[in-house]
């Protein structure tokens, strides 16, 4: 049986990963937060991934790195400091999981690495200076790993748009920004959780095993049609 690492399994995007592999898959979580969720395959460790040293795991077969943060707020009210925690849990923390592990996935069977964008680093959206700086990172890291660790292992994103999960909850709080939302996107909705899982599902397979360097925006078509 596999074994995937996800760093931030406990809530959002993270957590309908688990879920959505922990049927066929050994999962190995990491994160602050204890989740509220039991399985057989499932294994969590309890960690602060910028403060804490992490788990020695031998063999890995795909790292996911979910963290992330939504800061919003114009450039004049945002901080030096504001940009430096963005940086630290988006980039610093996915290059820490990644240097860790990068032997244990050397070893595993077809290994894939997915790390997470955001449409805001292709579509200039205002108030998303900081989390559009530190997720433009992100995708520079992607381009970056597939090239220097081809062919052994595969390094991918998926940049997703609004999420329903306790993270951008702010976002929609109320009934009348929850129908600006979904009229702001094409397709007339925005994404749910098990949206994005499925798509992750598909990238850390072997029906994926031609696909690296790569970042999918999960858009709604936001950021690919004018309408």
């Amino acid at each position: 049986m596999e074994t995937i690492v996800i760093v931030g399994g406990s809530k959002g995007i993270g957590n309908a990963i688990v879920k959505t592999l922990v049927e066929t898959k050994k999962v190995i979580n990491i994160s602050r937060t204890t989740p509220d969720f039991s399985h057989d395959n499932f294994t969590h460790h309890n960690c602060d991934i910028l403060k804490d040293e992490l788990p020695i795991i031998e063999n890995i077969d795909g790292l996911v790195y979910c963290p992330g943060s939504i800061n919003l707020k114009p450039v004049s009210r945002l901080t030096l400091n504001d940009f430096r925690e963005d940086f630290e849990i988006n980039v610093i923390g996915a290059v820490k999981a990644i240097q860790k592990y990068l032997d244990a996935l050397k070893k595993g069977n077809q290994p894939s690495i997915l790390l997470f964008s955001t449409v805001a680093s292709k579509l200039g959206m205002p108030y998303h200076a900081s989390i559009a700086t530190s997720k433009s990172g992100i995708e520079g890291l992607v381009k970056s790993l597939g090239a220097e660790l081809a062919p052994t292992i595969r390094v991918n994103a998926i940049a997703p748009t609004v999420t329903d999960t306790e993270l951008a909850s702010k976002l929609l709080r109320n009934d009348k920004m929850i129908e600006n939302i979904t009229e702001r996107h094409p397709l007339k909705k925005f994404l749910k959780p098990n949206d994005v899982a499925v798509m992750a599902e598909f990238l850390l397979s072997e029906k994926a095993s031609s696909i690296s360097g790569q970042v999918f925006e999960m858009d709604c078509g936001i950021v690919s049609f004018k309408i």
